[in-house]
């Protein structure tokens, strides 16, 4: 049985009631936002929770087992809410949500929580965001001891990998600017790979802060992201720019030199010297 005050377990058991449900998200940078299915903003426990037609959420679902329960919540875009531009930089993903019921005629009678998780990845479909929720029983599924791989289980410049990821950062200035996931910095003079796998940082410009993994680095310095950045890469944007990691012994050995460290067991026999025949 939820806990909820006994005024509210009465309302909510009452043939007609003046229930709403709010949604309370907090994002990694601890910004919070409220949000909820009134006709208009409610203001609980200090928070202002302001309307929004644009939600979707499908039937919570919830069981007795340890089975992880889900929902999906679906919204069209919101220029002065959720940008498009907030979405690809990530700043929704894995936010903390509460989902509750309260009496919008009598908020003194408190809340009913129906759901608390957090959001998965967020994606965009056709204007439309489309996010799962999942439910804190999702930490259960989580795996908390490591099996044995080929490569290494660190990454490039944790406490476990020990290297100086500053020793192998560089700092630079677009000199042109392709796209939102290419440009050029005609200083750069290393070979063609030399980030292949690294992060971009940008310093300045609409994306100052923002963070992108390299997918190739071209000699006579072409970066191409992955993905695309939230807004336009222009020239003059100051970035820095570290190596990457394709957590192979021999890259350990021959680039980084930290082999004392290497998290990995290129050694063991795999699954297919296992099933060879005599």
């Amino acid at each position: 049985m939820r806990a909820m005050s006994a005024s509210l377990r009465t309302h909510i058991n009452e043939e007609l009631t003046t229930l709403v449900t709010c949604w309370k998200i907090t994002l990694r940078d601890t910004t919070v936002k409220g949000y909820t299915s009134h006709t208009r903003d409610l203001t609980f426990s200090s928070q202002l929770y302001k309307a929004s037609s644009g939600y979707t959420p499908t039937a919570i679902e919830q069981s007795s087992d340890l089975a992880v329960d889900n929902l999906e919540i679906q919204g069209f875009l919101d220029n002065a809410e959720i940008t498009e531009a907030e979405l690809m930089a990530g700043r929704w993903d894995y936010a903390l949500v509460e989902i509750f019921r309260v009496n919008y005629a009598d908020l003194s009678m408190g809340k009913d929580v129906l759901k608390v998780g957090r959001l998965g990845e967020v994606q965009m479909k056709v204007g439309q965001f489309v996010a799962e929720l999942r439910g804190l029983s999702q930490h259960m599924t989580t795996q908390i001891v490591e099996l044995t791989t080929p490569h290494c289980r660190a990454d490039l410049g944790d406490a476990r990998c020990g290297v100086t990821l500053a020793s192998f950062t560089v700092a630079g200035t677009v000199t042109t600017a392709t796209s939102r996931k290419q440009f050029t910095d005609s200083s750069r003079g290393e070979g063609t790979g030399t980030y292949n796998g690294g992060m971009v940082t940008f310093t300045s410009g609409l994306n100052n802060g923002l963070k992108m993994e390299v997918k190739t680095f071209t000699a006579g310095g072409v970066v191409v992201l992955f993905l695309n950045l939230p807004y336009n890469i222009q020239v003059g944007d100051t970035y820095s720019m570290s190596r990457g990691c394709d957590k192979t012994l021999s890259t350990c050995i021959n680039t980084y030199g930290q082999v004392a460290n290497f998290r990995g067991e290129p050694h063991i026999p795999g699954i297919d010297k296992i099933m060879q025949g005599p």
